[in-house]
């Protein structure tokens, strides 16, 4: 595991929207992500999609031709072509829930969640997102949204959700988007694309993870990124790391010889909400294929510790945005 001593920051993600709330550790992954999209990146597939926080990022700066994005979430996918389909139609059923809470928010979330959990409506999975704890999803053991109510917020007011899910649907315009598992995706992504991996932490093994629609078996991802090595799939995989010095989530198998660099994420919400703000620092993972697209590992490393990251061209043909300096 490489070290990096500080987490790289690009001054052109200080604008990046994001629709679905998520955690702040996302945000400073995104940063150490978008440097090792290679020039010439063809699709950028997330096949555990989630708020999608890397593809928007990238998207931002005009770097894939394309973004996929695949999750078992149906629920979740269903809401994500919401946001790209109809997004002002999204922001006006948001916001009538919004202003439906204010007489008593704590009842009323409750109310919503069970809605969305007899039929699955985007628009109430957003309202729960944007209103529950840590923007954290979680599902019980029959596949219930049962994540508690942030009793000190209401989530973001509707014109400044409205903001996000338009810039986000502009980010993610001609984003193809389904539900479905990660293994056909990851195996079988194109030499020009690459693939960003970042599933449950803690979850990928025989047992049900809470903060998943599915369990996710562990040998049975370790074989598909077996399979996606051999046939020399450039990928990215946020998967391990620790708090306070205390790893969660086991270590990747050495024979996969992917670069393992462990990216500094800032302090544990939990940790800070509990008085005592710990240090937590992400594993990210270099498939060789991608390790060679860029270089070597020296040169993977330049790009996250003071080198200016390439600009791309962005999809439409226009100039990329400037991407910036990566602070070290």
């Amino acid at each position: 595991m490489i070290p990096l001593p500080v987490a790289p920051r690009l001054a052109a993600l200080r604008g990046v929207p994001h629709a679905i709330p998520y955690q702040g550790s996302k945000r400073v992954l995104a940063h150490a992500i978008v440097p090792l999209l290679p020039e010439g990146t063809a699709d950028l597939i997330e096949p555990f999609a989630g708020s999608a926080a890397v593809s928007i990022a990238a998207s931002h700066l005009g770097i894939p031709r394309r973004v996929r994005l695949r999750d078992v979430n149906e629920p979740l996918i269903a809401l994500w072509r919401r946001i790209l389909d109809e997004p002002d139609a999204l922001a006006d059923d948001y916001a009538a829930l919004w202003e439906a809470q204010r007489p008593d928010p704590a009842a009323f979330y409750r109310r919503a969640r069970d809605d969305f959990n007899a039929g699955h409506a985007p628009h109430l999975l957003l309202y729960l997102l944007a209103r529950c704890v840590k923007a954290s999803v979680r599902y019980n053991r029959h596949g219930e949204f049962n994540q508690a109510a942030d009793r000190r917020r209401l989530g973001a007011r509707p014109a400044l959700m409205r903001a996000r899910i338009r810039a986000t649907s502009r980010a993610l315009a001609g984003a193809d988007v389904a539900a479905g598992d990660y293994r056909a995706p990851l195996t079988g992504a194109a030499a020009a694309d690459v693939v960003y991996l970042d599933p449950p932490y803690q979850g990928v093994s025989a047992s049900k993870d809470h903060r998943y629609m599915r369990g996710l078996h562990r040998d049975e991802f370790y074989a598909a990124l077996r399979d996606a090595v051999g046939a020399g799939v450039s990928f990215l995989l946020s998967y391990d790391g620790s708090t306070g010095g205390k790893r969660y989530g086991p270590a990747v198998p050495p024979d996969l010889d992917l670069l393992a660099l462990a990216v500094p994420a800032g302090t544990s919400a939990q940790a800070t909400l509990n008085g005592c703000p710990l240090p937590t620092v992400e594993s990210l993972y270099v498939s060789p294929a991608l390790r060679d697209r860029l270089g070597g590992t020296a040169r993977v490393l330049d790009r996250l510790s003071g080198g200016r990251p390439p600009v791309h061209p962005a999809r439409t043909g226009e100039p990329a945005r400037a991407a910036g300096k990566v602070q070290g």
